[in-house]
């Protein structure tokens, strides 16, 4: 299988490596000076003590690239649609999509029983363009647990890997999941197959709808926020709101709130990634990570107000760094 990564920073740059390592075809869709740096000097992978190159075919149009099977898109949510243009010449049935990205998918609510069901966000897919060029691509999703950073043009530095979770959107287990599984194994990188994607990606947006826009706003990493009395109150005003929103919409997480905050507490201080583009002056993830909360909530009729406040701030952040 011809396997193409779209985009080449921390998580597209880490996959591409990875799935090289493992003997997959890859190929990597880029732009600017990563796809300059790749093109000259290979796809490097730094790892602790330990450099890797990998010779990867890379370009910054989809056609100058071996036709694809899998395409995994690894890009900021606010990019899912450019990305999905950029695609387009290499859709055809069958091709399989996977999202390897923060927030939801764009078929994310179709099959879900309840007042949504088959709805399209929005804050996902502005105007319905992407779902339109994807009709007939097998969608997956990709469940990033794992911090990697870009370190240079072309260059990941790799900090911790926990797993990547892969799932059909169908609920079923494709020959897909299975191959991806078995390459990201190969590489040394946990890789189960879900049943369930759509509870594991919900599961993490729970965490991320609410971290990551009060780390962004605070300039703090996660430990400091979880042992401010204030800070911790309305983070936990948050995940509650987000609990009414997908109970609402049908779609029940396999923990509490209290099991979920001391899961936090677990996981140790570590700097959110929606901080490192703040503290860079880049946009901001934020409608992909709340304001498609946010535009749940409206369509059910739910008032979130803690929600809406960070979410207007966060907004606000995002557009004084464009």
């Amino acid at each position: 299988m011809n396997i193409l990564v779209v985009g080449a920073g921390a998580i597209g740059g880490w996959l591409a490596g990875a799935l090289a390592q493992a003997g997959a075809s890859v190929s990597l869709l880029a732009r600017g000076a990563a796809l300059d740096a790749v093109r000259a000097n290979g796809l490097l992978i730094q790892d602790g003590d330990e450099r890797r190159s990998y010779a990867i075919a890379a370009a910054g149009r989809v056609n100058e690239l071996p036709a694809p099977d899998i395409i995994i898109l690894t890009v900021k949510n606010f990019d899912f649609p450019s990305a999905v243009e950029a695609i387009a010449p290499a859709l055809r049935p069958g091709v399989a999509v996977v999202t390897a990205m923060n927030g939801v998918p764009w078929w994310f609510l179709n099959g879900v029983e309840g007042p949504l069901k088959d709805a399209r966000l929005e804050t996902v897919d502005p105007g319905g363009r992407a779902a339109a060029l994807l009709r007939d691509a097998s969608p997956i999703a990709a469940v990033v647990h794992a911090s990697t950073k870009v370190a240079g043009p072309g260059v990941i530095a790799i900090g911790k890997l926990d797993k990547l979770t892969f799932g059909d959107a169908s609920g079923e287990i494709s020959d897909v999941a299975r191959e991806l599984s078995r390459l990201m194994e190969a590489s040394g990188v946990s890789a189960p197959i879900s049943t369930t994607i759509r509870i594991d990606i919900w599961t993490k947006l729970w965490g991320n709808m609410s971290m990551n826009p009060v780390s962004a706003l605070t300039r703090l990493s996660t430990a400091p926020i979880l042992g401010d009395a204030r800070l911790s109150r309305m983070m936990r005003a948050m995940m509650e709101e987000f609990v009414a929103v997908g109970e609402a919409a049908g779609i029940r997480l396999p923990m509490t709130v209290d099991e979920r905050w001391g899961l936090a507490r677990k996981l140790g201080d570590f700097r959110t990634s929606m901080l490192a583009d703040a503290e860079a002056g880049r946009r901001l993830e934020v409608d992909g990570l709340l304001g498609v909360v946010i535009e749940m909530a409206e369509r059910l009729g739910l008032d979130i107000p803690t929600s809406r406040t960070v979410y207007a701030l966060a907004r606000g952040l995002s557009a004084s760094a464009a």
